[in-house]
């Protein structure tokens, strides 16, 4: 939910929901007052925003967001849950466990964050493991090498500023990738094998790994989708056009199984390189 972030998203199909849910989510698709997906985003962030700049702030919603992402295809809906308390919770936990007790005074009142601390462990104590699981994954200032290998080259939808496709489909500027739950754990499978095979366990090794399991959690006819979203603002229409970090990851793979060593190397660095100068931004003045 902040400005320089890139989401992974699986959008499900009615199918793996609940009876009561198919109702509600059908009826949410019909509504003419959700947020649409070319202001989605911005909803988000200011939601947000307006929790963290209250007196005092509130790290997490009282309530979960009613709202979602949705994708329809050959008449099928797809609905990506917003899901902005849990993953508030779940945001506010790691930040509270890496942070020092006197630096998270400067950020709000230990009583909000210790009572944000009951509520979500009492929301855990009355729900299993899966209540826990979310559609959607941020990263702020840089997109994980890990999150660009379900997909596929051919399947970059690029929107620059004044391309007509933009209008009422996605946000005026961006770049997203979307494909099938089937391809995406194949490509995820297969590239860990790979990797496996040529590198051994390494640090992208585990990475990989953790996006090819919580693919598994999700109805085996979902749609994936990376959304570059508030990213894009940190790249100028040079530098998107010329992001290919999915077809170069791609290659890299293909030169490391048919022992190209040197073109994997080639691939992997020029991936790494970009997005190490986009984070490097983080701590630009």
């Amino acid at each position: 939910m902040l400005p320089y972030a890139a989401y992974l998203r699986v959008y499900e199909p009615l199918a793996a929901f609940t009876p009561s849910e198919r109702v509600s989510w059908a009826a949410y698709a019909e509504a003419t007052d959700r947020p649409r997906r070319a202001s989605a985003l911005h909803a988000e962030h200011g939601e947000a925003v307006r929790r963290l700049l209250g007196v005092p702030p509130t790290p997490a919603p009282a309530q979960e967001s009613p709202n979602a992402y949705l994708r329809r295809v050959e008449e099928v809906l797809y609905v990506c849950p917003w899901q902005s308390r849990l993953r508030s919770w779940l945001a506010f936990s790691r930040f509270r466990g890496a942070t020092p007790v006197r630096l998270m005074e400067r950020f709000m009142p230990i009583s909000v964050a210790e009572r944000t601390a009951d509520d979500f462990d009492r929301f855990k104590r009355h729900n299993d493991s899966t209540a826990l699981r979310t559609n959607i994954r941020g990263s702020t200032w840089h997109i994980p090498t890990s999150w660009f290998i379900p997909f596929d080259g051919n399947e970059r939808w690029l929107v620059l500023d004044g391309d007509p496709k933009s209008e009422g489909t996605t946000t005026t500027r961006n770049l997203i990738y979307v494909t099938s739950m089937a391809h995406a754990r194949r490509r995820s499978a297969r590239a860990l094998q790979i990797i496996r095979r040529q590198i051994g366990e390494v640090a992208v090794t585990a990475e990989v790994e953790d996006v090819a399991r919580w693919l598994e959690e999700f109805h085996p006819h979902s749609l994936v989708e990376l959304d570059y979203g508030g990213i894009v603002n940190l790249m100028d229409d040079d530098k998107l056009q010329a992001d290919q970090s999915v077809a170069e990851l791609a290659a890299a793979l293909t030169g490391l199984e048919s022992g190209e060593e040197e073109l994997a190397f080639a691939m992997y660095q020029r991936v790494i390189l970009r997005w190490r100068s986009i984070q490097l931004l983080e701590s630009a003045n």
